[in-house]
């Protein structure tokens, strides 16, 4: 995979390419992250971007032509260009696994009150914001679709399980995890953990992801295919949880 980030503030992502599972893919080869300098493309003697937004209001916006050539040095037949934009699609794993099969993303990050909408109506083919919030620029909404979707590519990971049993990947939240000691300040890790018997371990910690998923999360499930057996499960923690109740 390829991913181009166009951005005013290239050197905010010279740690982040080196950093845990983003660093380590990019050094075996699996991934590589190019970062384009939006500035490098202006013509302004001065290389401003931005400029007063027609009809007036506050703040500026980013010009198209500097916008256009940087997409235009880097976009190939086979590339798609997206927007971080508060306006677009929420960012959701499905969303992650679909980007990950793609061979080349450009990253396009804007500033200020935003970009002209000329570049989003005929150069962008998706929007995606990564929550109902605002923030200063798209850099930390790169950063975080980088973060995610580099850890599905094929090799990304040592152990190919931690993809499969992280939170959303298979649409319900992970079971809870422990660890050393066995003991904590009087608290014990669940004695099935410590069985040895694997089937009994796995049918746990599905009832957990089930578990916690109702009870943090419920809207997941609405948009979970869950089997007989899980819906179930379900039930049977609905029932308790009004018992206690």
């Amino acid at each position: 995979m390829k991913i181009d980030v166009l951005t005013l503030f290239p050197d905010l992502f010279d740690d982040f390419e080196k950093w845990s599972i983003v660093g380590r893919t990019i050094e075996k080869g699996l991934c590589t992250l190019n970062k384009v300098d939006i500035r490098e493309f202006s013509k302004d003697k001065h290389k401003r971007v931005d400029d007063y937004p027609y009809g007036g209001g506050p703040g500026m916006v980013m010009r198209p032509e500097p916008i256009y050539e940087a997409i235009s040095s880097v976009r190939r037949d086979n590339s798609m260009v997206i927007y971080l934009s508060p306006q677009g699609h929420n960012y959701n794993q499905d969303l992650a696994n679909f980007l990950s099969k793609n061979e080349h993303l450009i990253l396009l990050c804007g500033h200020y009150e935003g970009i002209d909408n000329r570049i989003i109506d005929h150069y962008v083919d998706l929007e995606i914001s990564i929550g109902d919030y605002v923030l200063t620029g798209g850099e930390i909404p790169a950063m975080v679709i980088i973060d995610s979707i580099v850890r599905l590519l094929p090799g990304a990971l040592s152990n190919e399980e931690s993809v499969i049993n992280e939170s959303h990947y298979n649409g319900l939240l992970e079971h809870p995890q422990y660890t050393r000691p066995r003991t904590f300040r009087d608290l014990s890790v669940p004695e099935v953990l410590l069985s040895g018997n694997h089937k009994k371990i796995e049918e746990w910690r599905r009832y957990k992801a089930i578990e916690a998923t109702y009870i943090k999360r419920p809207e997941l499930l609405d948009e979970c295919l869950l089997t007989d057996m899980e819906i179930k499960i379900l039930e049977e923690i609905k029932e308790k949880i009004m018992d206690k109740n």
